[in-house]
């Protein structure tokens, strides 16, 4: 539901029970019914919210009254204990986050502690419901709330992943008013920043990448706090730490403009040279920055690409220190720690390829990096082909002059085979990758004079004479 569709909705509730007309409780019991999961399966987490939304808004509008018997009703739905209705629960708790948001609750007793219960649900949906109840009943109130947050992260290690999304609602709910200060006091950025800095080193990789998210929002409230802050620890001794910096640099490359630029554009250097880390997360987090901000700001870093492109291809290539193999007694397994690092490097190629295409050589990157990309792991391959196809549109000659080189990994890759005691992920993956590089392939035919390479008229000739390839080459072709 679009924003403006959802606001126009809220108007009309809240319109709704100030009329005459129509009761809140009827309205009230509208609206939660329509959570309810039907034959067809649940609502999406979209519709839901949007409920939940409605529901604030129509409990806001009928008053103080009203608005605190609902919020006790919530309150009992969450406090029963023989309730076993899952999707109930569901919609109470994103029902008090989102009149939470909006009202102070403090009078409603306990409420943050049994808001907190539904931290031990078995269910997912429940726990994430019940970490952005807590974070939006926060913004409500912040001066109670907030410390009751920043305690349970430092006290309570197995939720700390739940109370550090709390902790993401209450930074990103942070409206900013016309003077462009944020409601969160300087001694509350204090904290959070001091509890936060001391969470960069987590051994779980979750509870960074919310550190890193917190990090990157306050950057966009206070960037002359936070930059040179995260600055500092690009040089830390511990790679947890250096890693959850460039993250964090990441979510704070917003699309819409804001005052953080004027910093970031003379700053943002420092935390994508990170990609020369020892470290290869820090090297992949680095990537992923320099992906998001060619993305949202290319202006940021084109600048930088002259220096920060044979970095970026170097993380490309295969490296063999990065492979191990794991005994596991009856035989052996081989691990690639590199995988994730080259497909990060070759989708931010993807995104430069969208927005900086005139800082870029495609000859310089064609042979020998996207030709290594061409013939390695099933998830190398799959952006390797959207470059491909990228590459043929763009910089058709630059393609064409080494077309030759490019047939081998593209037929090795139409005719491989699972094997016959495949399971069906892995018959239907390569299914998958088989159509994505005849998409390439289709792109390639259309180079005006492809046909003069006689291996690319070949590797035509074959996909034509044999049925299954020819059937879905047409396919991708119209698609």
């Amino acid at each position: 539901m679009t924003l403006f569709l959802l606001q126009a909705l809220q108007k009309f509730f809240a319109s709704l029970v100030q009329s005459a007309n129509t009761s809140f409780e009827t309205l009230l019991d509208s609206l939660i019914s329509t959570a309810k999961p039907s034959q067809s399966g649940s609502l999406s987490k979209q519709a839901l919210s949007s409920i939940a939304q409605c529901v604030a808004v129509l409990c806001l509008a009928a008053g103080d009254q009203k608005c605190a018997s609902t919020v006790e009703m919530l309150k009992g739905i969450l406090n029963d204990d023989s309730s076993t209705n899952s999707a109930k629960q569901h919609m109470a708790l994103l029902c008090l986050g989102e009149i939470g948001r909006r009202k102070d609750l403090s009078n409603h007793v306990q409420i943050e502690n049994i808001v907190i219960e539904s931290f031990q649900s078995p269910f997912e949906e429940i726990k994430s419901a019940a970490s952005y109840a807590l974070g939006n009943i926060a913004v409500g109130n912040l001066s109670k709330y907030l410390p009751f947050i920043l305690d349970q992260i430092d006290n309570q290690q197995k939720k700390q992943y739940l109370l550090l999304h709390s902790l993401k609602e209450v930074i990103a709910r942070q409206s900013v008013d016309h003077t462009g200060q944020s409601e969160l006091q300087d001694s509350n950025i204090v904290k959070i920043l001091a509890l936060l800095f001391n969470h960069c080193e987590s051994e779980e990789e979750g509870v960074r990448n919310v550190v890193a998210e917190c990090l990157g929002k306050i950057a966009l409230i206070e960037p002359n706090k936070l930059i040179p802050a995260l600055k500092e620890r690009t040089c830390s001794p511990a790679a947890n730490t250096r890693a959850t910096v460039a993250i964090a640099i990441k979510y704070s490359i917003v699309e819409r403009p804001g005052k953080i630029d004027a910093i970031m554009y003379s700053e943002i250097s420092t935390f994508l040279m990170l990609i020369k880390d020892s470290d290869r997360h820090v090297r992949r987090a680095a990537v992923l920055a320099l992906s998001t901000a060619a993305h949202n700001k290319p202006n940021l870093i084109k600048g930088l690409l002259p220096e920060l492109l044979p970095l970026l291809y170097d993380q490309t290539v295969v490296k063999q220190e990065l492979i191990r193999t794991v005994d596991l007694g009856p035989f052996k397994h081989v691990v690639d720690d590199g995988l994730e690092l080259r497909k990060a490097a070759f989708e931010c190629v993807d995104t430069l390829l969208d927005s900086c295409l005139d800082q870029l050589n495609p000859s310089s990157f064609i042979v020998p990096f996207l030709l290594s990309g061409l013939g390695d792991h099933y998830d190398v391959k799959m952006p390797c082909h959207l470059i491909l196809s990228k590459l043929a549109d763009k910089c058709p000659s630059a393609v064409l002059a080494v077309l030759d080189s490019l047939v081998e990994p593209l037929e090795k890759t139409i005719v491989h085979r699972p094997k016959g005691d495949a399971v069906k992920q892995e018959i239907d993956r390569n299914e998958d990758m088989i159509r994505s590089a005849l998409r390439a392939i289709a792109a390639l035919s259309r180079i005006s004079g492809s046909d003069y390479s006689m291996k690319f008229k070949n590797l035509m000739n074959k996909i034509t004479a044999t049925p299954s390839l020819a059937e879905k080459y047409n396919s991708v072709r119209s698609e």
